[in-house]
This record gives C-alpha cells, structure tokens and sequence, in this order.
C-alpha cells in the first residue's frame, strides 16, 4: 500500500512501468505534445508550404526617368493687356470671339488675353518656353494676329514636340467685357483651335487693382499635356 522509496507520489526508478501500453512503441509524430495544442503533420502530408515567389526577386527598382517619361505634364500660363484708347477704334478680341462695341486691347497681335495665356500654359507644360519666346515681338510675322491663330500654332508645337493635350483652363479676370452670356461660344471656340477641350471662366478683383480700375485685363490658365511618343513630328 505504500509508495516506493522515493518523492512522494513517483515512481521508483528501479520499478517497472506498470503502464499497459509501457511496451508498445510511441510514434515519433506523437512525442512532444502539449495537451491543447494540434498534433503535427504526418511526415508525408501533403501540405503545400506557404508561396515565397513575390519575395524571391528581391526590392523592386525604380527607374524613375523611365517613369517620368510617360507621366502627364502642367503648365501655367498668363497674359496682360492694356486697353486700347477709346477713340482708337480697336475691336475687342477675346476668347477667340469678337465682342461688337466694346474698346479692344492693344497689342502687338490682336490682344486676346484669353487665347494667349492658353498658349503659353501649353508652352510651360510641354517645357518649350513661353508665348515671348514663340510669339513675341521680334517676329513680325505675328503682328496682328488672331489670338486662334496662335493657340492653334501653340497647340501644333506641343504636338511637334511628342504630347497630346489633356486639357486647357483659362479665367478671365476684369470688370468689362461681361462674357457670362457667351461663355459656352467662348469653349467652344478655344476648343476648336487648340484642337483639346478648352474651359474658360471669369471673374472680377472687386474693382481693385489695374483690371478693377478697367485699365486692362488679365488671364490666367493651367494646361495638362501627356506624352504620346507616337506624336512625334506628327504635327
């Protein structure tokens, strides 16, 4: 009735295991097994191991000139003109448009300000330099030109030079003339000389400053372009 020599509760080390399964072999699968936890796999199971295949390569490497290549450029572009004397009989150009009994503006081409800050917004973003640089007045061959003439050429150089245009944004900003009656003629006209779709919109600087003093008016717009290597010389 009394526990062997020994800790209290143990067995001896020098008696058998009275166990019925004392002489039956374990399976090695079986050793170590904490109670709670999932037996291991069989050694012959057929459990894929978990995919290492995107890690094999290594970090990828960015070639960022490459990359640069193919993405979308801006640009920003802006155009001033004073008005003309009002006794000087200068139609009013703008937007591509004629605006009938309104004091144009002078300038070396017809002083669409509209028109102008789009070309040189399509300039700056396709890097080719200003509407100076390609129109100014040292070319006399566009004195006097219609402001869709130098869109529509501005728009040929950027397709020359491998882009396409995305699109054009251009506001007017002056207290006169009032073009909210004409703004959709007005996109439509940009549009058809950029050969992209052209947006204007207009505002008023609350008769501050030279556009609120009538003295002239201002334009400002952005342009996005793409390259499209197929583009060029296509022009």
């Amino acid at each position: 009735g009394q526990v062997p020599s020994g800790r209290p509760g143990t067995m001896s080390a020098h008696q058998p295991d009275q166990s019925p399964h004392a002489d039956q072999p374990m399976d090695a699968a079986s050793t170590d097994v904490v109670p709670g936890d999932a037996a291991p796999a069989a050694p012959d199971s057929q459990v894929p191991a978990p995919s290492r295949a995107r890690h094999a390569a290594g970090p990828a490497t960015i070639d960022l000139e490459q990359i640069a290549q193919f993405l979308p450029r801006t640009g920003i572009g802006t155009d001033v003109h004073a008005f003309a004397a009002p006794d000087s009989g200068t139609p009013m150009h703008l937007a591509c448009l004629e605006w009938p009994g309104v004091t144009g503006l002078a300038g070396h081409s017809d002083g669409d300000v509209v028109a102008h800050a789009c070309a040189d917004a399509l300039f700056a973003a396709a890097g080719l330099g200003d509407l100076g640089s390609n129109f100014g007045v040292d070319r006399p061959e566009f004195k006097g030109a219609s402001g869709a003439t130098l869109l529509g050429e501005a728009a040929r150089r950027v397709r020359a030079a491998g882009y396409e245009i995305g699109n054009v944004s251009v506001q007017l900003i002056g207290q006169r003339p009032r073009v909210a009656g004409r703004i959709a003629q007005a996109n439509a006209a940009l549009s058809q000389a950029a050969g992209a779709d052209v947006q204007m919109s207009a505002t008023t600087t609350d008769h501050l400053g030279f556009p609120g003093r009538t003295e002239g008016l201002l334009a400002v717009a952005t342009a996005l372009v793409y390259p499209v290597p197929d583009a060029v010389n296509r022009g």
